[in-house]
């Protein structure tokens, strides 16, 4: 069991990097935060590097780990790595798995056009999740989601289903050909209600950019767009939101 406590160590400083998308990509791991997600890593066997904690955390934690994985640091190091405000003194590295997404086209699928808001990120693969999809697919300029607010939504989501990121011009067509519906979102009268299209066993969702909605481009590519009636007085449905409704009128 190795113990770090100077904030100068250089591998204090390798871990200091993965809280930047580009120290994560290069580095092609990340760091989760706290005993849940610790223990949700560990569930799906994740391929954990490193566990952080503190010499409190680690006389009164629980978790079955190899000495060898353990480092113990101060709470100033700890500190310096988590992102919350009162951190529970453990954080880890996990490699990030193989981006090459395998897919069987069978299932449902959801698709985030520009979706920047980690938390509406988290929120949608989490229910994803919770909903029984089979993937979530994140197309250019939607957030990182190794971003550690977007690990906090998902609360260890991210370990149950496929999440990837993707050209969505280049998927939607390759999954229209294998026989899954495309559905984008929008709010204009070309649209048609999403009650009126009834739930199938493969289906893929696309929501789009908290401010523009789905680009042009991807609602072209579709096969029907559809929207969701609002009867008060609100321009529009938060994305996690709407996503929730047509997650699961979709699992029918």
């Amino acid at each position: 069991m190795e113990k770090i406590l100077s904030m100068k160590n250089q591998k204090v400083k390798q871990w200091k990097k993965l809280q930047t998308a580009k120290g994560r990509k290069e580095a092609g791991v990340y760091l989760i935060e706290g005993t849940h997600l610790l223990k949700e890593a560990i569930k799906a066997e994740a391929q954990i590097q490193d566990v952080i904690m503190t010499e409190t955390f680690y006389q009164q934690s629980d978790l079955q780990l190899a000495d060898e994985q353990i480092i113990l640091v101060s709470p100033e190091i700890l500190a310096s790595l988590a992102q919350t405000e009162t951190p529970q003194g453990v954080v880890a590295v996990v490699r990030i798995p193989g981006t090459t997404p395998v897919l069987d086209y069978k299932g449902k699928y959801i698709l985030l056009d520009q979706v920047q808001d980690p938390g509406n990120v988290g929120t949608i693969i989490r229910t994803a999740d919770a909903a029984g999809y089979a993937g979530v697919f994140l197309g250019e300029g939607s957030v990182d989601f190794y971003n550690d607010k977007v690990l906090r939504s998902m609360q260890g989501s991210h370990f149950h289903l496929a999440v990837h990121r993707g050209d969505l011009q280049q998927l939607i067509p390759e999954l229209k050909r294998n026989g899954i519906p495309v559905y984008g979102t929008e709010l204009n009268e070309a649209a048609v209600d999403y009650r009126t299209v009834s739930p199938t066993e493969a289906v893929a969702v696309v929501l789009g950019n908290e401010g523009n909605g789905v680009s042009k481009e991807i609602l072209a590519l579709t096969d029907l767009n559809l929207y969701i009636p609002i009867f008060g007085e609100a321009e529009s449905l938060n994305v996690a939101v709407a996503a929730g409704i047509l997650l699961y009128h979709f699992v029918g």
